[in-house]
């Protein structure tokens, strides 16, 4: 009798560290990468991503990006770079502090899985977006000045080369001139080599603008209405 108790202790007490290890039980709005998008996960409703993003990633059209389609990796990326620092948007700060890693993968994995929505930009490309000059520096870039090509690591039709270069095409166009600002100001860092920090500040303010109207009309993973001619 007395061997059997002496057993039944010891697994007890074997038993105990492990029980002390098991993962904490996963917040009920942090199932899925849905569920995360629609309640805003541990940071709670004003944190909803579709708030701002829409409920299919489509973004607003002007200064906030559609979520649809972007690599997972890359998204996941950006969420680090708002809670370190690189990236600054104090509500988004704010919401990547509050998400853990297992929670920015599934709220990344299922806004990659959506299908890039078919909306009319709010911001079409005006005659300087469209200039040759602009699809020149786009595609070929400026050896003169040292500025590498755009779709160098932005593809041919914007789509994004790799999984660590965001596309550009139907992102809006004034967002994606907020974002050239930003790296221009040192408001947004953490590329590969300072390569954008280094190629916006190259760049004139009205070749900023351009090259936003025209980025955001190419084709690559586009569900967007043709751009104009002039812009082809």
């Amino acid at each position: 009798m007395k061997g059997a108790a002496a057993a039944a202790a010891l697994a007890l007490a074997i038993a105990l560290p492990a029980a002390c290890t098991l993962p904490q039980e996963e917040s009920a709005f942090e199932q899925t990468g849905e569920l995360i998008a629609l309640s805003g996960g541990d940071a709670g409703a004003q944190g909803a991503c579709v708030i701002c993003h829409g409920l299919a990633g489509e973004g607003d059209g002007e200064l906030v990006p559609r979520l649809a389609g972007l690599d997972p990796g890359y998204a996941v990326r950006q969420l680090e770079f708002f809670s370190g620092g690189q990236r600054r948007h104090p509500q988004m700060v704010w919401i990547a502090d509050r998400l853990s890693w297992d929670a920015r993968q599934k709220v990344a994995s299922y806004y990659a899985a959506l299908p890039v929505p078919a909306l009319q930009p709010a911001w079409p490309p005006d005659e300087a977006a469209c200039a040759p000059a602009t699809a020149r520096l786009y595609h070929l870039g400026d050896r003169s000045r040292g500025l590498a090509a755009c779709a160098t690591c932005h593809g041919l039709q914007g789509e994004g080369v790799g999984r660590g270069n965001p596309p550009l095409a139907d992102q809006p166009a004034a967002y994606l001139a907020q974002q050239l600002n930003a790296w221009r100001n040192g408001q947004r860092y953490g590329d590969a080599r300072g390569v954008m920090t280094h190629v916006s500040r190259l760049l004139s303010d009205a070749e900023v603008t351009a090259l936003a109207g025209y980025s955001s009309v190419l084709r690559g993973a586009s569900a967007y209405p043709a751009p104009p001619a002039a812009c082809l």
